[in-house]
């Protein structure tokens, strides 16, 4: 499914990192913080779902906390189980809600990047193909559904298509295999990686410069290259 992003906006002072699950995403993105750090004002941003965090603090809360994170992961879960069949409307609105807090994340990415901060950021924002697992709209996956679940769907697509239509500066997108991915990452369910190392390579992220690299060569390599590439595209001290 290919859906129409909004014409891009000037690039972003963004250095967005993105690739499979094992690929050496969050490794490059901390090295390249901690390295740019010494050379101007930089900072790094998580752009996933972050369902993670999320379930922590619902988990938090007194006395129910921990039964809600539970029933509401269930029912997400349940919607990765069957992508292609339309959510129920309560999970549709769980769904919707974690796409509105990577909406949130983004909006704070402006704001610094509007400050003059170079942001560097684990995984970016797409319109291009649905699915969280590729950072897409997740509501897309499957047609039809209720009334509900139709408007949420095309409420999160807008929210996609308004993420999307600001390209970042330099996209790094790390390739990796899926063996690599698996013995990196056991914990990940195969079919994740699948479909992310079958997706992720396709997409265009509206028209940003990608530089490609392949998160098997050696870790020194990769950042060398990532690091010359940002030099060509940022003017930094």
């Amino acid at each position: 499914m290919n859906n129409s992003t909004s014409s891009p906006s000037r690039p972003l002072r963004v250095i967005a990192i993105t690739g499979c699950d094992g690929s050496g995403k969050s490794t490059l993105t901390h090295r390249l913080v901690q390295t740019l750090s010494l050379r101007t004002s930089v900072e790094e941003i998580y752009l996933g779902q972050s369902s993670g965090f999320i379930k922590q603090k619902i988990t938090e809360l007194p006395l129910v906390g921990e039964k809600i994170a539970a029933y509401l992961v269930s029912k997400s879960d349940k919607v990765h189980e069957k992508p292609n069949a339309p959510p129920g409307n309560l999970e549709g609105t769980v769904i919707f809600l974690l796409s509105c807090w990577r909406a949130y994340k983004f909006k704070r990415l402006l704001r610094r990047e509007q400050k003059g901060v170079l942001l560097v950021t684990d995984r970016y924002p797409q319109a291009e193909v649905p699915g969280f697992r590729v950072d897409g709209p997740h509501l897309g996956k499957a047609q039809g559904g209720s009334r509900w679940i139709q408007i949420l769907r095309r409420h999160e697509q807008r929210l996609y298509n308004w993420m999307a239509s600001y390209p970042p500066a330099l996209l790094i997108r790390l390739s990796v295999d899926e063996q690599t991915a698996f013995a990196r990452k056991p914990d990940h369910d195969i079919a994740s990686l699948r479909e992310k190392i079958r997706v992720i390579p396709t997409l265009t992220f509206n028209g940003a410069h990608i530089l490609e690299l392949s998160g098997t060569d050696p870790e020194d390599e990769v950042f060398s290259a990532a690091l010359a590439a940002i030099n060509k595209t940022f003017d930094l001290p």
